[in-house]
């Protein structure tokens, strides 16, 4: 399957939905009555996305808090809180958008970070995604449809802090073949359940080693960046290499940050590039094309030609519609560096990556998603998924 008309996977939660979380984390309200309303939820956003034609269907990522959310619940156990502060990054915080003064202010009440600091038993962890699958088997079976997942190399070069994960693992690679065997586990249990498209959320590539500011924060810090790029590949390819797809689709998507219509870094992929793209072994990545923050189209001429790339060329974050006419062009110009028949189109992010969602209304992200399947029928014709 090509999904021309591909999307990131969340989607704005409904204010009844929101409301009821809320309910339930003070002690309010019992889980049963908010995994109804989670189903109801569900069923009404695969009912628009179908209305819509895109090419593959999402849950909307509603049963989590944010797009990091299974990595929290399932690693918990082996967690420990620091508020002696969050590395090298802390003061690179500077969310920038429509809504940066929403999520700085959020920053200010932020509970302590948390790291790893226990071994961990990897065998006895929850799986990740099982109530979220079992819904869509039953309810989207009729039409393709994607299982998201933060990736190993974003959560383990975020997770990792010398003096406490060091007590436990002597490096964060080390640290990261635990983590990596149950993502590995849990996209391999997918795939033996039939889902046909699993997308890894990996963002480090692009926030943390892209951006020039950061790159010198690492450095600042006495960590090369270069060598943290390795180890982030390494990362998320011990959950990747080898894993038998089985007519299943495994795709990458990393992007700048996504929070309330912010972002949180800038500057094109050419650092991270040739390795990230020649290395990850993935079939599909989705990248983030939607304004100069992503620079130009160059770097993909480092993507093998067998993959998929999906253009993230309309915005998430914002609910002005982008022109038919530019996104063709803009494809077109893609095509100078990755072959037209290797390319898709999507929006840059999800609408929601954290519960709050994107400064758009319900009909606006609908209006968004009718968008990209009209680009995908206008470049590549109406007959192909």
């Amino acid at each position: 399957m090509k999904y021309r008309a591909d999307h990131v996977g969340s989607l704005l939660r409904p204010p009844e939905l929101l409301a009821a979380r809320q309910q339930y984390v003070a002690g309010q309200l019992p889980l049963a009555d908010l995994r109804r309303l989670e189903d109801a939820s569900v069923d009404r956003a695969l009912a628009m996305q179908r209305e819509t034609a895109i090419s593959v269907l999402s849950d909307g990522e509603y049963r989590r808090s944010s797009w990091t959310e299974a990595w929290d619940r399932v690693l918990a156990p082996f967690e420990v809180a620091d508020a002696a502060g969050a590395g090298p990054n802390a003061n690179l915080g500077r969310w920038r958008g429509a809504g940066a003064a929403l999520v700085n202010q959020q920053a200010q009440t932020m509970r302590p970070r948390k790291f790893i600091g226990k071994k961990i038993e990897w065998q006895q962890v929850e799986p990740m995604t099982t109530h979220e699958v079992d819904f869509l088997q039953q309810h989207a079976a009729d039409r393709p449809f994607k299982v998201t997942m933060p990736g190993v190399g974003h959560f383990a070069g975020n997770a990792f802090k010398a003096g406490i994960t060091d007590t436990i693992y002597r490096t964060r690679l080390d640290m990261a073949r635990d983590i990596a065997q149950i993502q590995r586990r849990e996209i391999e249990t997918l795939i033996d359940r039939g889902v046909p498209y699993i997308q890894v959320d990996s963002l480090r590539y692009v926030i943390h080693l892209a951006d020039s500011e950061r790159r010198e924060a690492l450095q600042a810090a006495g960590i090369d960046p270069d060598q943290d790029l390795d180890e982030t590949i390494a990362a998320d390819n011990l959950a990747l290499s080898g894993v038998d797809r089985k007519g299943s689709t495994i795709a990458l998507h990393m992007c700048r940050g996504n929070n309330r219509s912010t972002w949180a870094a800038q500057g094109s992929y050419e650092p991270i590039a040739e390795k990230t793209f020649g290395q990850l072994q993935v079939d599909r990545f989705l990248l983030e094309f939607d304004d100069e923050r992503s620079g130009g189209f160059e770097p993909l001429r480092f993507i093998p030609p067998d993959k998929m790339v999906v253009l993230g060329l309309i915005s998430s974050k914002t609910p002005v519609l982008e022109s038919l006419e530019v996104l063709r062009r803009r494809v077109d110009e893609a095509a100078g560096y990755h072959p037209l028949e290797k390319l898709a189109i999507s929006p840059q992010c999800g609408f929601a990556s954290t519960e709050g969602g994107n400064l758009l209304s319900w009909d606006e992200q609908r209006r968004k998603l009718e968008l990209v399947v009209e680009a995908a029928r206008t470049i590549w014709g109406g007959g192909e998924a």
